[in-house]
């Protein structure tokens, strides 16, 4: 289970129409255990586009990265780790 520390989201815009629906980028910062394969000492968040539509809320695209460097990150999130985050991403949807 992941843990959520804080975040940012931006809404992405779109100057030519040419996609459906809303997207926005959250940035989520994650309290990572020191055991787990996924930590880094100086932090790791998730960069995460959300695709909203028709009330529907999935995840285009989602890089890890170390926190303080912005350094990308050769990991994924699990498939159940990615749907926790999905559904983070809809419950701090901006209004």
């Amino acid at each position: 289970m992941l843990t959520f520390t804080s975040y940012t989201v931006e809404n992405i815009k779109d100057p030519f129409g040419i996609l459906s629906g809303k997207r926005y980028e959250f940035v989520v910062n994650l309290d990572v255990p020191e055991e787990d394969e996924l930590y880094e000492e100086n932090g790791v968040s998730a960069r995460a586009v959300i695709k909203v539509e028709e009330g529907d809320v999935k995840v285009v695209s989602c890089d890890l990265l170390e926190t303080t460097t912005g350094k990308l990150l050769e990991f994924d999130l699990e498939e159940d780790e990615e749907a926790e985050l999905a559904q983070f991403c809809k419950e701090h949807l901006p209004e």
